[in-house]
């Protein structure tokens, strides 16, 4: 789809007058930065905030984030640190391969790349849990690059403006728009003021998620494997327990083997003198 510079100059007003009404500031979108058009944040916080925020929303990574960054206040001390530490402080935010994913990623900056974040794509999307669109993410928040991705937000804001009625909606259709409206002077901004609008249209209007061909919907977490993995990790934060005691602890049940077997399989848990624990715990009680 071709936009005519009319609709390009009325969506992107559209979005910018939100934003200057309704933006957000949050701990790793600091408001100061506003005023700095072109400043390099601190690309760290950028990395730790994206990962968090794969599939959980901002209130819930908020209070995660202030502590995370308070117990790894920069990427060395975040590689130095055990695994079994980086998962104790994760714990509650679910999916806690992203945390490994975070540790890994941390390690091989500061191997590969002498602690800095790499400023290109291609070394952003070698770094374990970094796909396409948190490089992008990471490219235009923390270096204000002008690159494309895509996330849920930003599928609602364009699905909202120029797919009203169409169902099936590829990427690459948004994609081509994101393309075409994106601010090249200011992209950091543009994208917060995205997130910020996609955030507003999700909370005022019915949900469009399903119009997108790449939605799928989040099982929940009550009853779900999920939540026992949690269950096993929280359980395991600073302790090591046999399995008749982690069972439980854990209040196991039909999911339990299955949770614990992959945790091992995914090397954040195992098994050391007939005890369970995190991977990297120093401390065997």
């Amino acid at each position: 789809m071709r936009l005519t510079q009319q609709q390009i100059t009325t969506f992107q007003e559209t979005v910018w007058e939100y934003f200057r009404h309704g933006r957000r500031s949050m701990l790793w979108r600091p408001s100061e930065a506003l005023a700095k058009e072109g400043s390099t944040l601190d690309p760290y916080l950028i990395l730790v905030s994206e990962l968090m925020l794969q599939q959980t929303q901002v209130p819930q990574v908020i209070p995660k984030f202030e502590s995370f960054i308070k117990r790894f206040p920069d990427i060395e001390v975040l590689a130095d640190a055990p695994l079994a530490e980086v998962l104790g402080e994760w714990s509650g935010l679910g999916y806690n391969r992203r945390a490994k994913f975070l540790h890994e990623a941390a390690k091989r900056v500061v191997k590969d790349f002498k602690g800095k974040l790499p400023e290109a794509h291609d070394d952003l999307v070698k770094l374990p849990g970094v796909g396409p669109n948190t490089a992008g993410a990471i490219l235009a928040y923390a270096y204000n690059q002008p690159v494309v991705f895509i996330e849920t937000n930003i599928r609602t804001v364009f699905i909202h403006h120029f797919f009203h009625d169409q169902f099936d909606i590829d990427d690459k259709q948004i994609r081509e728009l994101l393309e075409q409206t994106l601010d090249p002077e200011n992209p950091r901004e543009f994208y917060w003021a995205l997130m910020d609008y996609g955030t507003h249209l999700k909370q005022t209007l019915p949900s469009r998620n399903n119009q997108s061909k790449h939605y799928k919907k989040q099982s929940p977490l009550a009853g779900s494997p999920r939540e026992m993995r949690g269950r096993i990790i929280r359980a395991l934060v600073g302790s090591a327990l046999d399995e008749n005691t982690l069972r439980l602890t854990v209040k196991s049940d039909e999911r339990f083997d299955p949770a614990l077997d992959a945790l091992a399989r995914e090397g954040l848990v195992y098994q050391q003198n007939k005890k369970w624990c995190l991977t990297g715990e120093s401390d065997i009680r």
